[in-house]
């Protein structure tokens, strides 16, 4: 039988990449029913869903149903399903029978008529409808946008990152659980407009009576809550093949009709861009999908094997170089970031909000990475270096467990300048490309924690990283090398830095490369001539200071 659910408070600090929280504010009931693994959710885990939804442009409302399958992990009969306001559950059945239901807040808790035993599968069908949250400002506000093309016809998205999928569709969202067997999509509208969503497009169904189509899309791998995604509009679409480490992948691209022209010049990028992250990261996670481009009216998303576009067919970030470089005019930011989350994020997957990092720290580092394949290394390096008047370092980039607090928004920038110190710090740059190649692999289609990922690279290097990746995700603070030139010897230690943090670096000396370990003790490193330079390698995320 069940035991008497106990709820813990926290109190630590954080920021998200948007809206920041105060330091020290308690986490909520409303906000531990959505970002911890409770009692309602941690018997059952998630196998597949069903869902259909049909949207109703003229009166901005939806109404859907899903049907969730799931293997019991141990026995239990109350089953916690997400569904934010103004949205509501108007029905939730089992085996054909109707099932009581309470509610609390986003969260219900839906009672099976009996207590189902530990290892079976079974599943449970819930119904939905009402007028949802409507993103104003996508895709950093959540819910339904409702928007026109420039010919006038409806044109509407969804984006949910952060805020969660349940604020568009009924689910199990918390990031640790992912539908091991896939899922159905079917969207319906109007019969004017055509619906693009996750994975393959298997079949349109058309009702002359009611003058609506409905899409069905079919996703095979597991796939993240807030990965997918309804976009509704007129498009037209096209395909192409890529051979890739994989095999053949297929590619399609939809657009209005208005943009087409201009959109098969523009994504020539994708096979570029694959051709880059298959060479860094391995394969591409999601062959048995297929990789769709979507167009829509935001900037773009990284919605699992159909990345939507908004980059308004420009070089950089909607025309902007986020590097200040210059280099970021050579490529189309939102084909190589948002394509670049199919192995961050989509493929390795956060089992927690507060490991948001861990899909955009890295995912920053694959604009670097892109960069240095077409471009070359040098490039890259001022790319990456560049970035750094970006990182604010007000709040840690880590966020609150239990709560779906996600870190600062630091996790973008300074996550891609720690990666590409730690690369520095190895030192071996087929090494590192192994090391990344070998996380795609070795957590293909898994949920990570930010230990396991720290744990990985450490291992793999052969150099315990642990002060690194703690000075860098849990401390607003940048080491700071200070050092004195004494004729032939130069003193040197860190300070702002965590006990113990001893990270390798390389310095030029008169010209010359040397390695040296600094610590928080001074140490002194004798030469053979005259110190008249003294500079540190400007891979290396660090300030210096130099004593009189």
């Amino acid at each position: 039988m069940r035991k008497t659910i106990i709820f813990f408070a926290f109190a630590m600090l954080l920021s998200l990449p948007i809206f920041l929280f105060a330091q020290d504010k308690p986490i909520t009931r409303a906000e531990t029913l959505r970002g911890s693994i409770t009692e309602e959710r941690e018997w059952w885990d998630l196998l597949h869903y069903d869902l259909s939804i049909q949207f109703f442009p003229e009166t901005k409302t939806i109404k859907g149903s899903n049907v969730i399958s799931f293997k019991t992990i141990k026995s239990d009969y109350i089953m916690q399903i997400d569904l934010q306001e103004p949205l509501a559950i108007t029905k939730a059945t089992h085996k054909n029978k109707e099932l009581k239901y309470k509610r609390e807040g986003n969260a219900y808790f839906i009672y099976l008529d009996e207590e189902l035993p530990k290892d079976i599968e079974d599943n449970i069908t819930v119904y939905w409808e009402g007028k949802p949250t409507e993103s104003l400002r996508p895709p950093w506000s959540g819910g339904i946008t409702w928007g026109r093309d420039d010919l006038g016809e409806h044109f509407i998205t969804t984006t949910c990152q952060g805020i969660g999928a349940s604020i568009w569709w009924a689910n199990k969202d918390h990031g640790a659980d992912e539908p091991d067997r896939g899922m159905n999509i079917n969207i319906t509208v109007p019969e004017n407009l055509a619906a693009v969503s996750n994975g393959r497009l298997k079949k349109i169904d058309s009702n002359i009576a009611e003058k609506t189509k409905t899409f069905r899309w079919q996703v095979t791998n597991p796939i993240n809550n807030y990965g997918v995604n309804a976009n509704i509009g007129n498009y037209v679409h096209w395909e192409e093949k890529y051979k890739g480490e994989g095999g053949v992948l297929d590619l399609q691209y939809w657009t209005l009709p208005h943009q087409k022209e201009v959109a098969v010049k523009t994504f020539q990028e994708v096979p570029r861009m694959l051709k880059a992250f298959e060479h860094w990261f391995g394969k591409y996670p999601f062959y048995e999908d297929g990789f769709k481009l979507v167009t829509v009216s935001y900037p773009g998303m990284e919605h699992q094997s159909s990345v939507t576009y908004g980059n308004w067919f420009r070089n950089g970030y909607r025309g902007r170089d986020v590097s200040f470089t210059g280099i970021g005019y050579k490529f189309d930011f939102i084909i190589v970031h948002e394509s670049g989350h199919e192995w961050f994020g989509n493929n390795i997957s956060m089992k927690d909000a507060a490991d948001m990092w861990v899909h955009e720290g890295f995912t920053n580092y694959t604009e670097n990475l892109f960069v240095e394949y077409h471009f070359g290394k040098k490039d890259g390096e001022d790319y990456v270096i560049g970035s750094r008047k970006n990182i604010q370092n007000k709040s840690n980039i880590i966020g609150t467990y239990n709560s779906n607090r996600e870190g600062s928004g630091d996790m973008y920038y300074k996550g891609g300048n720690l990666l590409h110190t730690i690369r520095n710090i190895i030192n071996d740059d087929e090494k590192w490309r192994q090391i990344l190649r070998g996380l795609n692999k070795d957590f293909w289609h898994q949920t990570v924690t930010t230990q396991q990922i720290e744990n990985y690279i450490s291992n793999k290097a052969g150099i315990d990283l642990s002060k690194v990746f703690d000075q860098y995700l849990r401390n607003t603070k940048v080491p700071l090398l200070q050092y004195k030139i004494e004729g032939k010897k130069v003193s040197y230690k860190y300070d702002r830095v965590v006990s113990g943090f001893a990270m390798p670096i390389r310095v030029i000396v008169n010209g010359k490369d040397f390695a040296i370990t600094p610590s928080e003790s001074l140490q002194t490193k004798d030469f053979a001539e005259e110190i008249k330079t003294f500079e540190v390698n400007r891979n290396f995320y660090v300030e210096t200071k130099a004593s009189e």
